[in-house]
Parts: C-alpha cells; structure tokens; sequence
C-alpha cells in the first residue's frame, strides 16, 4: 500500500499498513498516522492534506500482517513477508528517486541503517552509505530515522529519546526545503 505520486522527493518508509489503512487504503491512516501528523505539524508542515502532497508513503511490507495472537496488537511482519515485498520498496526508490527517505520504526530503520540501535540513529541524518550527514547535504538520498508512532511504542517515555526526536523533527524541516530544492 502506498499513497503519492511521481514527482515526490520525499518518501516515507513505514513497517506495515494496519487494520484501518487495509480498510481505507491510504497509509498512517489510524491513530497511529494521527500521531505522525502531530510530528509532521512539529516540522513545519500546515497540515495532514500538505504532509500527504509533498511525501509519497509506503512501508516494508504491502499487506496487513495480521494481529498478535493475544490480540494485544498487530503482528510485525515476519522476515519473508518483508523479502517478498522488498521488490515493489526496491521499485518505489528507483522510480521516484527521493531525496530524503523518512524510516519510520524498526524493519525500516533495519532496511537502510542496520545494526544501529534506535538512540544511536534518531535525531541525525545519515546517507545511504550509513555516514552522519551535518549540515546541508551533498548528495541523495539521506536517511531520517523516526520512532514509530505507535502507541504501543515505549520508546518515547524516556526523556532522551523525546530529546532526540524533538532534534529529529528539526532536522526534518530542514530536509524537507532542501530535498524538494535538489534535482533529480
């Protein structure tokens, strides 16, 4: 599932659609999306419609995995579902070409910075070789690490990390202005 068009240097890669984007049809459509509306709004972005005109969304996998077998939850998609849908990600990147990739929780922070603990990626920006990129950047795509904005997430109870995605979205409207300045 995805939601953009041709054109868009921004891209946001999340984990998997939900219960409500599978009924919708538009990702970060639940509560979830909610919440990363709220950091878009933190970012500079006047608003859900404006964040959805300017970043094509996606994620690591294009179905809804399932729930928890508890039901405390929805599943995470298992390491083939996400190898069986790299290709239509892998396609996505090379038609659009984005500037700034957006990676929203942790199978797409695995996908383009793996091995690096979430405190240790978010705040920065970081290019596709997994190098630190300060200040304006010298070429595309770059990274920007996000939490996931579930609320199942905990992440974000510790002050630091509040810290760090506070830094995050600074970095975020910064990069928003260049990547959409940048040819292709």
């Amino acid at each position: 599932m995805f939601s953009g068009r041709a054109g868009q240097r921004l891209m946001l890669v999340g984990q998997a659609p939900g219960p409500v984007e599978d009924d919708v049809t538009r990702p970060f459509a639940g509560r979830a999306g909610m919440q990363l509306m709220r950091w878009f709004a933190q970012a500079g972005f006047a608003s859900e419609q404006e964040v959805r005109d300017r970043v094509f969304m996606t994620s690591m996998t294009t179905c809804f995995p399932g729930r928890l077998p508890n039901n405390a939850g929805d599943r995470r998609p298992s390491a083939a579902e996400v190898a069986l849908c790299s290709g239509w990600l892998d396609a996505d990147i090379e038609l659009l070409r984005p500037a700034l990739i957006i990676c929203i929780g942790g199978l797409a922070h695995t996908r383009f910075l793996r091995g690096r603990r979430l405190d240790t990626i978010v705040g920065a920006a970081w290019s596709a070789q997994g190098e630190l990129v300060e200040g304006v950047p010298a070429e595309a795509p770059v990274l920007l690490p996000l939490p996931h904005p579930s609320g199942q997430s905990r992440w974000l109870n510790d002050p630091q990390h509040a810290h760090l995605l506070a830094s995050a979205l600074a970095r975020l409207s910064q990069l928003a202005v260049w990547a959409e300045s940048t040819s292709r």
